[in-house]
């Protein structure tokens, strides 16, 4: 959105603010311990989407052969690789190739939509543009856990759980393979370490989760035809 539309909410300013005082580096670094896990239990998939990816850390932290990153704001300070294709606009409605990604990864995207009608029309969407066998992970705040802090962000509209993208997972016509009711916290700025040995710890010992963990995390696959 454009600095002079008055439609709706300018996410660069937004942004920009709800992530004031927070060290990128060290944003980063957390990401560089948790996104190969995910990474890993995506099957290890050479051609990756991040169709929510922020300033890219999770995909800056795999290893692919092909990276695309998509968001509605671009970020000036963000540091990627150049080999990473980039495409700014909305999820919903920007060109994506199909059959390409055999690895989607989704972070916190599902809660801004208007209407669970467009969590559904988006998983489609990634259902169109991913390869047979193909995975996809969906994390984002578990209203069950979350729920006192969880309309606190502006953008979140929609309350969900791990239950409910399960089911819309299914509805778009993917197999469940995982589910982690409780995986990280809430927030960068909640009680996740931050040290890098901190993170590989609590990454380690499920028994953290269950008691820090307030963000799901749902692992599909794409059927073969």
């Amino acid at each position: 959105m454009s600095e002079g539309d008055e439609s709706g909410i300018d996410f660069q300013r937004l942004y920009t603010y709800r992530f004031r005082g927070i060290d990128q580096g060290a944003r980063q670094a957390v990401w560089d311990e948790i996104a190969p896990v995910v990474h890993r239990w995506l099957g290890s998939p050479q051609h990756v989407l991040d169709p929510a990816a922020g300033r890219g850390e999770f995909i800056n932290a795999i290893e692919a052969s092909d990276r695309w990153v998509v968001d509605t704001v671009e970020y000036a300070e963000a540091v990627r690789d150049p080999a990473v294709e980039v495409v700014v606009g909305d999820a919903l409605t920007v060109e994506l190739p199909a059959s390409r990604f055999d690895g989607v990864f989704v972070s916190n995207l599902l809660e801004h939509f208007e209407r669970q009608h467009d969590v559904a029309r988006f998983l489609r969407r990634m259902r169109a543009c991913m390869t047979d066998s193909g995975r996809i992970g969906v994390m984002g705040p578990n209203f069950r856990y979350c729920a006192r802090e969880y309309f606190d962000f502006a953008d979140h509209t929609l309350a969900l759980t791990h239950v409910a993208v399960e089911e819309h997972l299914v509805s778009a016509g993917f197999e469940i393979e995982r589910v982690i009711p409780r995986f990280i916290p809430y927030s960068f700025r909640s009680r996740l370490p931050q040290a890098p040995w901190l993170v590989r710890t609590y990454l380690r010992v499920p028994l953290l989760w269950r008691m820090l963990g307030k963000q799901f995390l749902v692992i599909a696959r794409k059927p073969s035809a």
